[in-house]
């Protein structure tokens, strides 16, 4: 354990960990009633009370186990003593078969921020941590990530208009855990945690076997950061190249005499504004093979199309490379509507 990890949780420190926050309007926490989230509501509290900040809770019950309800319900207990506003959000419907903790995360998302936008919070913390940080990178790396996949979580980011922090992501697990025993504070263990049926579970073991051999969470997260350092260096680079290149069609040629990390951003950028995607979901294998393509083709002053992510990308024989947005496909028609058709314009 580092020295930084080794200090106490103190007053002192957790008005340094929750420092961010103090630029919000109002602040909602979301609690699962997990250690971790659990540590954060607690912390929260009493920040709070000394600094009078406005603070509130909630919890998002997915309905996916029986004792959900439950726990919910001991969040808002809990809520109730430290004398913050707390309001469970019920994901109602019917639950998805596959890729259940996919879905159930952007559930929660948009309840949170719904729920953000009614109460007037500008900001929604969670209580994301430094191992959960050192699973994402592992897990992103496993995916192939480029540079920004490897930078793993901000601290804050943005999710449709409300800001999202993490104060927590430099503490590890265990010392959430300890500073819930400390302040004698209950919690829940959601048993899907060990569940192996979920690559987050895999890679909990895979984990434990690296942080044998000294890749543990602390490496991951300075992976993570000095990865983060190169993302801003690259953003900016991107920022002055797309500058240089200017609005419109765009030469080709220009556009790969940048660096190949750059061209990839750009047409990332480009492709994400012509078609209406996410930027961050576009895949960087998609990206990497659309520039290979066009700078072969450009290079043998040849035309090329292609659509991407609801793009259109077309490139001139004379090097022009313009982005629009794809044309929306003519459905068929049915058998006997097409032969009414036919027999129409006999």
């Amino acid at each position: 354990m580092s020295a930084q990890r080794a200090k106490p949780l103190d007053d002192k420190r957790i008005d340094a960990l929750l420092a961010a926050l103090g630029s919000a309007k109002a602040t909602l926490i979301a609690v699962s009633g997990g250690p971790d989230s659990t540590a954060l509501l607690v912390m929260a509290a009493e920040w709070a009370a000394r600094r009078g900040a406005r603070i509130s809770a909630a919890t998002v019950d997915h309905g996916l186990r029986p004792e959900s309800a439950a726990e919910a319900a001991g969040v808002a207990a809990l809520s109730e003593r430290l004398g913050v506003p707390h309001a469970t959000l019920v994901w109602t419907g019917a639950k998805p078969a596959t890729r259940r903790q996919e879905r159930a995360r952007e559930a929660r998302y948009r309840l949170l921020v719904a729920h953000a936008n009614a109460i007037g919070a500008d900001t929604i913390a969670t209580a994301h941590h430094l191992d959960d940080q050192a699973e994402t990178v592992l897990f992103r790396l496993q995916r192939g990530s480029g540079v920004a996949g490897l930078a793993g979580m901000a601290a804050t980011s943005e999710r449709d208009g409300v800001r999202l922090a993490r104060p927590l992501l430099g503490l590890a697990k265990a010392d959430l855990v300890a500073f819930c025993r400390t302040r004698r504070v209950a919690f829940v263990e959601d048993p899907s945690n060990a569940d192996p049926a979920y690559a987050r579970t895999r890679l909990r073991a895979l984990m434990a076997a690296l942080a044998e051999d000294g890749l543990d969470a602390e490496a991951f997260a300075r992976l993570a950061r000095r990865a983060s350092e190169a993302d801003e260096a690259l953003a900016r680079m991107t920022e002055a190249a797309e500058a240089r290149l200017g609005e419109g069609p765009i030469d080709a040629h220009a556009l790969f005499s940048e660096p190949i990390a750059v061209v990839h951003r750009l047409l990332a950028r480009r492709i994400a504004s012509a078609g209406g995607a996410d930027e961050a979901r576009i895949g960087l294998e998609k990206i990497e093979a659309l520039a290979l393509r066009l700078s072969e083709a450009a290079s043998g002053r040849r035309a090329l199309g292609a659509n991407v992510a609801g793009a259109l990308v077309r490139l001139t024989a004379k090097g022009r490379l313009d982005f629009g947005r794809e044309p929306a496909r003519r459905k068929p028609l049915a058998m006997g509507r097409r032969r009414r058709e036919v027999e129409k314009t006999k």
